[in-house]
């Protein structure tokens, strides 16, 4: 744990002296940023890409668990991996990319700033049961670029069922776990800045949005398109972009029709990295991101987890 500590200590992507969160919180893309530094000074470890706030709420939990003499496990279920259906059609990505474009012609819906995502995050720690925390995040921006930022512990797959929230404790479905308002922000830098609709200056984008100095792999594509739907919410020509940007990336195999967590029908594409899979689920008319699914592909028993379990699992609404 000494070493973790130490890592985090060194990492602090906004230094003291910074023009707006010296003294503050991180923001969204610092935390991504903190995460990312994290995973690259860990290798041996695989994380998920998580918020600080669900890591805290892990922790609490853990502790309460060890500390309290409580040995059942709370009712909370990890999410299974979604099935593609057996009998669907695989549709390419250039396919998909054709159809979003063409659903693009009127431009509706329009691009908005700010995100409503339900996400599954699984926490894992040496010697102690990997725990999968649900969370519905909802970030409205206002008119003077200020946002807000509401975290709920919800979970879909069991609801009106107790969840975890802060401190490792069961709360009600729906309990607010933080409310945040933060002060405005005239960062024109990716993704704070709107992302083209055209397929080489939105490659360019996200690569800046990586903070890369050089074209991203697929694995890193993934990731920054995550990232950038953790600030915007896409229009049809947004979405119509990124459908033709993943067209011409190398990995992504068409697997066929899935009903996502949210009972959308979608299709899902998957990208194999070592020890995980990833499953991209988009819709098969607009060509919509609705969600991304990283699963393990191979058992890890220093950390409990086995072969198909879910590490983290978005699913992006309007």
């Amino acid at each position: 744990m000494a070493d973790e500590l130490e890592l985090l200590r060194r990492a602090n992507p906004v230094p003291v002296d910074g023009p707006h969160f010296g003294e503050g919180p991180l923001d969204h893309n610092a935390e991504r940023h903190l995460d990312r530094l994290m995973r690259q000074r860990t290798p041996r470890r695989p994380r998920p890409a998580w918020g600080l706030a669900a890591t805290a709420v892990v922790a609490a939990l853990v502790s309460a668990l060890l500390f309290t003499g409580q040995t059942t496990a709370p009712a909370v279920a990890a999410p299974r991996p979604l099935l593609v259906q057996a009998d669907s059609t695989p549709v390419s990505l250039k396919t998909l990319a054709e159809r979003a474009q063409a659903a693009a012609a009127d431009g509706s819906p329009k691009l908005r700033k700010g995100t409503h995502v339900q996400s599954w995050s699984i926490g894992m720690s040496d010697n102690k049961p990997p725990i999968t925390v649900p969370e519905e995040r909802i970030v409205r921006w206002n008119a003077d670029d200020s946002h807000t930022e509401i975290v709920v512990a919800t979970d879909p797959l069991h609801p009106g069922r107790p969840v975890l929230g802060e401190e490792g404790k069961l709360v009600e479905d729906g309990h607010v776990l933080s409310e945040q308002t933060y002060p405005p922000s005239w960062s024109d830098a990716p993704p704070q800045s709107p992302p083209p609709t055209d397929v080489a200056r939105l490659r360019a984008y996200l690569q800046e949005a990586a903070y890369s100095k050089t074209p991203l792999n697929t694995r890193e594509l993934l990731d920054a398109v995550e990232s950038l739907l953790g600030t915007w919410t896409l229009g049809a020509r947004e979405s119509a972009t990124v459908a033709r940007l993943l067209a011409e990336t190398e990995g992504l195999r068409p697997l066929g029709q899935v009903t996502d967590r949210l009972g959308r029908r979608g299709l899902a594409y998957m990208y194999d990295r070592p020890g995980a899979r990833k499953m991209l689920i988009m819709d098969p008319a607009t060509g919509a991101v609705l969600g991304l699914e990283t699963t393990f592909s191979k058992a890890d028993p220093q950390y409990g987890v086995k072969a198909g379990d879910v590490m983290s699992y978005s699913a992006w609404m309007r």
